[in-house]
């Protein structure tokens, strides 16, 4: 009976011992938890009272530019919208582009090249193809995506903020860029998957897949169907459920168009957001649809991915070695 009683105390004080261990390192946690919420914070609010003071400095300077362009086309709405929905990201899509093709086609300068993502691939690039996809790109930008600046016109004005004399607030604009950004992916994301059906594939999107190595101009080669639902859709959905101003709606087309430019461009170059999920698709077909990989994640959709070296190289090149180099394919077995 004496052994049981010692053995049940014994059990005992086991017990408190580990639910004293298991606070003890709860209050340790939580400590730790609280102290790297609080510096997390901190760093936040420091980081976004210096850009806001950036903001703030040079404030005045882009709200007497946007008065003086304001009053230059007073009364003027639709040319103003044009001008910022249409004409500001075209000149950035092709100025961008540009230089990637000059790079495509003469292999100049090398600086660009040797980030190439397929190796071997495009290097040059055929001049008849590439003919064929400007042709196509402009045709998509003049007669789908400016006919659908129209009633996204008519939107905007029932808004009423969208042609104001002040520009928003930099917070205001990075809650929007959110909305943009979140709106773009979902609506991509299921589009995209929707066309990768095989009815659709055979007779729409099959022309975007002509290239398994695209390049930039390639971002907006397509068929004018799934140029109207895949491209320009989901970019323009965002602006128009949060009645944007159209500064933000110029800088959100400009920056959309270059940043799909680049998923298409087959280079991985510095300090630019990486290519490889979505030249990854395009080499695969079956494999990241969407544009963050969100969603891709959930629905299981990067799985082959994440088992490639693409993979690997998946993130901002932060030195000037090409991760081609760095991280080299495996080498393939003799047979």
């Amino acid at each position: 009976f004496q052994m049981k009683r010692d053995s049940g105390y014994s059990t005992m004080a086991e017990q408190q011992k580990q639910e004293k261990k298991l606070w003890d390192a709860m209050k340790i946690t939580a400590c730790a938890l609280g102290t790297g919420l609080l510096i997390f914070t901190a760093l936040v609010n420091s980081l976004s009272w210096y850009v806001q003071s950036i903001w703030d400095t040079s404030g005045h300077f882009w709200q007497t530019a946007w008065l003086k362009f304001y009053y230059r086309f007073e009364g003027k709405e639709w040319t103003i919208f044009l001008l910022g929905a249409a004409l500001v990201p075209s000149l950035a899509f092709w100025c961008f582009n540009g230089i990637l093709m000059v790079a495509d086609v003469t292999g100049k300068p090398t600086f660009i090249t040797r980030y190439r993502i397929q190796l071997g691939k495009n290097d040059p690039v055929d001049t008849k193809k590439l003919r064929q996809a400007i042709y196509t790109a402009l045709c998509n930008q003049f007669f789908i995506s400016l006919p659908m600046l129209v009633p996204m016109f008519y939107v905007m004005k029932w808004w009423g903020n969208t042609f104001s004399k002040e520009l928003p607030t930099f917070h205001w604009f990075l809650v929007e860029l959110s909305v943009f950004t979140l709106t773009e992916e979902i609506l991509f994301y299921y589009t995209h998957r929707l066309v990768h059906l095989p009815l659709l594939y055979k007779h729409i999107h099959k022309k975007h897949h002509e290239w398994t190595a695209p390049i930039g101009v390639v971002s907006i080669y397509a068929h004018p169907v799934e140029h109207i639902l895949s491209n320009t859709l989901p970019v323009m959905t965002g602006p128009m459920i949060m009645g944007s101003h159209i500064v933000s709606i110029a800088a959100w087309f400009s920056l959309a168009l270059i940043t799909t430019s680049i998923s298409h461009c087959g280079y991985h170059l510095p300090f630019l957001p990486s290519p490889e999920f979505h030249d990854f698709h395009h080499l695969k077909f079956n494999q990241c649809y969407g544009v963050l990989g969100v969603l891709d994640y959930l629905h299981g959709t990067d799985t082959a991915f994440k088992q490639t070296k693409a993979y690997e190289r998946h993130r901002v090149l932060l030195s000037l070695t090409p991760l081609s180099e760095s991280i080299p394919e495996a080498p393939k077995r003799a047979e």
